[in-house]
């Protein structure tokens, strides 16, 4: 007897329909899984003849094959599990179902018959609906991710048995509700750090919040204790709310990666990630041999943080150079690649010197002015040059510290954040870029003109301070931040003085 039961396979954060077509004869005996599977799927026959025998079924002595079509696409995974169960107890006649032609079935199956929870089950929920199927069967524990979906019933499944009584009839199911949870109504008071718990540190405070309104890159230098990390872990709660099409895609990466917990379900949190110096490239950038996305992936819609920039290995800051850039990641293997979005906001932080202490302001710093140009060069050029904002951070006075004065609260910064990002919104209407760091230069030229004034401002800054050619458009850009903050139409020359005091690596006489 011969069988077709829907399941599917991850692509990237997407999913593709797979068939899992089985073939029952009694030309033979023996189970038999084609359609380039992994070792995974290839070991699922031990795991589906034990969840027989321990759920009151038998696997017949006849010879089974089960092709997971298209042949040509490889298959990984243990989500085929009970799509090939209910596909051999259909074609061996121990179940007669009405159900099989509009479900769906995903999910690892134990060995006494219980559904594990997988990886990826919001893009095959996704992909089900699109392909105008009806229902979906799934583990109990991924019911909540998989209900985010709208148009199609998610059905939540404790065991081989309870399914099988599903699909027979004998047993009612009630399909979980939709949990779409509108990222427009404000998730403000998610987020445990508040920038009013910051002491002092108002110009860096500053430069993060130009850094929210207009997606630019910061790093952050200052001695061990100044409170760089404390800065950095506030900065998604000033970011403005994602959006549903944002939380999605945020909670899709997630998924693939198996990094939602069970019965967790949209994403509106957005990501906060902070690698340790350790990290390889393929953690970073994603990758491995079953491709996965990394950092910069689970990182999207978000921050990514990197603290002590400098210790991480240069051969894997390079790697950043590219979705910095693009806002996305390709993985390439010999046969097929894959696509993962990487639009998120670096924040990095460093001390100035090995020692961490040049240019503090009342501790000496031991280390000579080529061991702090050594140590600044660990960071290449074209990876700093994609870094808008520099911003050298103080230690905090002991009158700040002990101060009882409460700073402004993120809600309070987030709210200038969100009127300037809806200003940039408007500007760039029908184009590919929805924030002013993604300008390139003749998007510059057209949406940030200088007058004459801030020409001239600029130009003397670029010789008195030694500054470097590639930062003449990064102070524009920035600039252009600023006057959406102070909603102005045109750059100011205040705009362009202040997009200037955040060029402090860019000065020749930087360590020196």
């Amino acid at each position: 007897m011969f069988v077709k039961v829907h399941t599917g396979a991850i692509a990237g954060i997407d999913a593709v329909s797979v068939t899992a077509e089985v073939n029952v004869s009694s030309g033979g005996i023996g189970l038999f899984i084609v359609g380039l599977p992994d070792n995974t799927i290839k070991e699922s026959h031990e795991r589906i003849q034990a969840a027989f025998e321990n759920s009151g079924y038998k696997l017949l002595a006849k010879k089974t094959v089960v092709n997971l079509a298209p042949a040509d696409l490889r298959k990984e995974g243990s989500q085929y599990d009970l799509a090939i169960a209910v596909g051999i107890l259909i074609a061996t006649e121990q179940l007669t179902t009405s159900m099989l032609e509009e479900s769906m079935f995903i999910g690892e199956l134990s060995l006494n018959g219980r559904l594990r929870p997988i990886k990826g089950v919001l893009p095959l929920v996704a992909m089900a609906r699109a392909k105008g199927l009806k229902r979906v069967f799934m583990p109990e524990e991924n019911i909540s991710e998989g209900a985010v979906v709208e148009g199609i019933e998610c059905v939540a499944i404790g065991s081989l048995t309870e399914l099988c009584e599903i699909l027979a009839g004998r047993m009612p199911y009630t399909p979980a509700e939709n949990i779409i949870a509108q990222s427009e109504e404000g998730n403000e008071d998610i987020y445990r750090e508040d920038f009013a718990d910051v002491k002092g540190q108002h110009l860096v405070k500053r430069a993060l919040e130009i850094a929210a309104a207009g997606g630019h890159n910061v790093i952050m230098v200052g001695a061990p204790g100044s409170g760089k990390t404390m800065l950095a872990r506030r900065m998604p709660s000033i970011l403005p709310p994602m959006t549903l099409e944002e939380a999605l895609e945020t909670t899709k990466v997630h998924s693939v990666a198996g990094k939602i917990g069970a019965h967790k379900g949209l994403i509106t949190e957005r990501p906060f990630r902070a690698p340790h110096h350790l990290t390889s490239q393929v953690a970073l950038i994603g990758g491995g041999q079953s491709p996965q996305p990394g950092e910069v992936s689970l990182a999207n819609n978000g921050v990514l943080f990197l603290d002590e920039m400098p210790e991480f290995g240069r051969s894997v800051l390079e790697v950043l150079r590219q979705p910095l850039e693009d806002k996305h990641i390709t993985i390439s293997r010999a046969r097929y690649s894959v696509d993962y979005p990487a639009n998120f906001t670096l924040i990095a932080s460093m001390n100035p010197c090995p020692c961490g202490y040049y240019n503090h302001p009342t501790k000496e710093c031991s280390c000579s002015a080529a061991t702090v140009h050594r140590y600044m060069s660990h960071i290449s050029g074209p990876l700093m040059d994609r870094i808008d904002i520099h911003i050298e951070v103080v230690p905090v006075s002991i009158a700040d510290m002990s101060s009882e004065e409460r700073g402004e609260t993120s809600r309070e910064i987030r709210e200038r954040v969100v009127r300037a990002r809806n200003i940039q919104l408007r500007r760039f209407e029908g184009l590919d870029i929805h924030c002013n760091a993604m300008m390139n230069s003749s998007m510059l030229r057209h949406f940030a003109p200088l007058s004459k004034e801030c020409s001239a401002l600029l130009e003397v800054a670029m010789a008195r301070l030694n500054l470097s050619a590639r930062a003449y458009d990064r102070i524009i850009k920035v600039a252009r931040t600023i006057a959406d903050l102070d909603s102005k139409e045109s750059i100011e020359p205040s705009h362009i003085s202040e997009a200037i005091g955040f060029r402090s690596l860019d000065r020749e006489s930087w360590g020196r």
